[in-house]
């Protein structure tokens, strides 16, 4: 099995090291990771400059740009063969809800997936980070199963595990994503030179979290696993729209 690993915390971090070491045994591991932390890139392209491929002293690849920018790089020039997966992670805090769109974690897998690889994100739920192994048992797990039951198709999915011992794991459910309340507002600060400067908030408390969510798996010990899909048309407003639309000719 081909495996292809990235991540949006760098190819320095605990939980690509934690991956590369759970997968290693399952096939031929090639990590591609920025060379920084690229947390909430969501998925960008650099199309202002080139890019720098590089490797590391523990033989990941490292690259200059976002996480999308890994997975699309690796798949379309630097690998002589299309990964059998794509698995990014493990991210070191909760992808979630409204997390998604500006996760940079999924959306190194969600360039696969656009390429057609099946892909998994994985985060730790939790900015501890305490118990990267049992998600890189999980990772492990369903990386094993797509191997030994391929989907046949490509297939996106969204993973959080809960910080804590995998004995203490209470099983996994296929769930929603849930939603979040809005973002805290920025911090406001001034530089020592009088300008004023804006730190993003923190993002709000979840708003739907009950039953079928991510958010009610990982808080009750089970791990999400949520399949996501990139279509963003909202079908059930196309008629509403038209309709729209034929009001404004009307009145022009």
């Amino acid at each position: 099995m081909r495996i292809l690993l990235s991540n949006d915390d760098g190819y320095f971090a605990p939980g690509l090291a934690a991956l590369a070491e759970a997968l290693a045994t399952l096939g031929d591991v090639t990590v591609v990771a920025p060379e920084r932390d690229r947390s909430g890139a969501s998925n960008s392209l650099t199309l202002d400059r080139p890019l720098r491929l590089r490797k590391a002293a523990n033989g990941f690849y490292f690259v200059n740009g976002t996480p999308t920018d890994c997975v699309h790089l690796a798949v379309t020039g630097m690998l002589d063969h299309l990964p059998d997966i794509v698995v990014s992670g493990i991210n070191w805090g909760s992808n979630m809800g409204d997390d998604t769109l500006y996760s940079g974690t999924v959306a190194a897998a969600t360039e696969g997936y656009l390429l057609g690889v099946p892909a998994i994100a994985l985060s730790l739920a939790s900015h501890h980070g305490q118990h990267f192994a049992t998600a890189a048992r999980v990772a492990r797990e369903l990386t094993l199963r797509a191997m030994e039951q391929p989907f046949g198709q490509p297939v996106l999915l969204n993973v959080n595990v809960p910080d804590i011992p995998w004995e203490e794991v209470r099983g996994q459910v296929v769930t929603r994503l849930g939603r979040r309340h809005k973002a805290e507002p920025v911090v406001k600060q001034t530089t020592p030179r009088g300008e004023q400067v804006f730190w993003v908030g923190a993002a709000g408390p979840a708003a739907d979290a009950g039953e079928g969510t991510d958010f009610h798996a990982v808080a009750n010990d089970f791990v999400s696993i949520t399949p996501l899909q990139i279509d963003l048309t909202h079908s059930t407003q196309i008629a509403a729209v038209n309709g729209w639309l034929g009001q404004d000719k009307a009145g022009l």
